[in-house]
């Protein structure tokens, strides 16, 4: 199964990589939260939304770990069956493809609801967290 054995390796580079990014984010947070303290700064609204996407962003890198991990649980199920002998049959493959279908359909509403709400056709408009 090394085409699954790829994919597996692949997303698993992925989580790692949107991990180090999520910390790199939260580092930036506490060096420009530390450097305001310092200075005695004052957060103004653009500021103060410019942290938000920033964690916004976060946010959305979490939900596809999420969905990473979802696909490789399901990769290592089918990976499994087929060690053990059962083979990937025309219904398994089926099995996971709709579990895959699943996941995106996951992914795709957390991103529609990723924590904010954006938009340029109304200034009054904030980033409203849930």
């Amino acid at each position: 199964m090394l085409m699954l054995d790829a994919m597996d390796e692949l997303l698993s580079h992925i989580k790692e990589v949107q991990a180090d990014v999520i910390e790199l984010s939260n580092e930036s947070l506490m060096k420009m939260s530390s450097f305001m303290e310092k200075n005695k700064l004052e957060i103004d609204e653009e500021i103060s939304t410019a942290l938000q996407y920033q964690d916004i962003i976060s946010q959305q890198l979490s939900a596809s770990i999420e969905a990473i991990d979802s696909v490789k649980k399901s990769i290592d199920v089918y990976s499994e069956r087929y060690k053990d002998g059962e083979g990937l049959t025309q219904e398994s493959i089926g099995k996971l493809q709709e579990e895959l279908r699943v996941t995106l359909a996951d992914a795709k509403d957390k991103k529609s609801r990723f924590s904010g709400k954006l938009s340029e056709s109304n200034e009054e408009d904030e980033i409203e967290f849930f």
